[in-house]
C-alpha cells in the first residue's frame, strides 16, 4: 500500500443490483491501493432486495469495504453523513450507486489535494443517458480567481457541484458539519459550507474521472425541483446585501429560467411562459448574454465530447 487512506462513501437506496455493480467494480479497480470504501445501505428495512445486495457485498469478501445498513431510511444527505461518521480515512470522497470512477480518479486527486495542500478539490464530470452515450460534460472553465469570495459569487451564480467530484480532508469535512438534510440542492449547500467557512479550494479544470448517469427519476428533473428551486434561492438572497447589483440581476434571472425549464419538464405550459417572461425582464441583458454564450459553446462542446468519446476507444 502507499499513500495517505481515501475514505470512498456510496450511499445506496433501492438500487438495481447492475447499478450498484458497476459502481462498486469501478472502486475495486482503483489505481490507488489505500482506499477504503463505505457502503451506507440506506434501503427501507422490507425491501425485497435488500437482503440480495447484502449477500452481494459480503460475497466480494474485501476487508476494505464497511457495509453499513441504516435501520430506517434517511435520506441521501444523512446516509452520507452516517458514512463521515464510520470513515477512517484522511481524505473523503462520494460516489452514488449508478454512477462510476475511471481506474486513476483517487491517484489524480489525492496528487491534486497534496500537490496544494488543499481542504477540498473538485474535478469535472462526463455524463452519459441510458443507452451509453456521452451526452454531456459538466465543468467550470470560467472561474477568474479562487479566493473565496469570487469562489462564493460564482457558486450562487453558476453552482460548482457535482458529489462525486469532490474531496475532502476529513477532518475539515467534519469540522463544517458535513451535509445539511435539504429537500434538494445538497451538494450545492455542502459546498456553501465550505467557502463559508474558508476552505483551501482546488479545482481540477482538465481532469475527467468520474461518470454520471442521468436518468428520468431524479429529484432534480421531477415536480420536487420546483419548491427545492425556491428554497435555494431563499438561501441565495442572504447574500445579496454584499453583492453588486448585476450579480444579483443575473441571479434572480436564473432562478426564474430554472422555474421555468421545471414546469415545461412537468408538462405546466402556462408557468413555463409565464417564468420565460419574468426571467428575460429580471435582466435582459444577461438572457441575451446567455443565448450567445450557450451556441457559442455547442461548437465547442462537441468538438470536446468528440474528442473524449475518442480517447476512450
Amino acid at each position: 500500500m502507499f499513500g495517505e487512506k481515501v475514505s470512498v462513501i456510496m450511499p445506496t437506496y433501492k438500487r438495481d443490483r447492475s447499478f450498484m455493480e458497476t459502481a462498486l467494480e469501478s472502486l475495486l479497480i482503483q489505481s490507488y491501493e489505500n482506499l477504503e470504501i463505505v457502503i451506507v445501505d440506506d434501503s427501507p428495512a422490507d425491501y425485497e432486495l435488500r437482503s440480495e445486495v447484502e449477500e452481494y457485498i459480503k460475497s466480494i469478501e474485501d476487508k476494505n469495504i464497511v457495509y453499513v445498513k441504516n435501520k430506517v431510511n434517511m435520506g441521501g444527505a444523512l446516509a452520507r453523513n452516517e458514512g463521515i461518521k464510520k470513515a477512517t480515512g484522511k481524505y473523503i470522497t462520494f460516489l452514488d450507486d449508478d454512477d462510476k470512477y475511471l481506474p486513476d480518479k483517487v491517484l489524480n486527486q489525492v496528487q491534486y489535494m497534496e500537490s496544494g495542500d488543499y481542504d477540498m478539490s473538485l474535478s469535472n464530470m462526463l455524463i452519459y443517458n441510458t443507452k451509453g452515450e456521452l451526452i454531456d460534460v459538466r465543468k467550470h472553465e470560467d472561474i477568474s480567481q479562487y479566493n473565496n469570495k469570487e469562489l462564493l459569487v460564482y457558486h450562487l451564480k453558476r453552482h460548482l457541484t457535482g458529489t462525486p467530484t469532490f474531496m475532502y480532508k476529513a477532518e475539515k469535512l467534519r469540522e463544517i458539519g458535513g451535509f445539511d438534510h435539504v429537500k434538494m440542492g445538497q451538494e450545492f449547500v455542502l459546498m456553501l459550507k465550505s467557502i463559508e467557512h474558508g476552505l483551501k479550494i482546488g479545482y481540477m479544470k482538465d481532469t475527467y474521472d468520474v461518470v454520471v448517469l442521468r436518468h428520468g427519476d431524479s429529484i432534480s428533473t421531477g415536480k420536487n425541483k420546483i419548491s427545492g428551486e425556491r428554497e435555494l434561492y431563499e438561501r441565495k438572497k442572504k447574500y445579496f446585501d454584499g453583492f453588486s447589483l448585476r450579480d444579483r440581476m443575473f441571479i434572480r434571472m436564473r432562478h426564474y429560467a430554472v422555474l421555468a425549464v421545471a414546469y415545461k419538464r412537468n408538462g405546466m405550459i402556462l408557468p413555463f411562459l409565464f417564468y420565460c417572461i419574468v426571467a428575460f425582464f429580471s435582466s435582459p441583458l444577461d438572457v441575451l448574454k446567455e443565448v450567445v454564450r450557450y451556441f457559442k459553446t455547442i461548437n465547442e462542446q462537441e468538438k470536446e465530447l468528440d474528442n473524449i468519446k475518442n480517447n476512450q476507444l
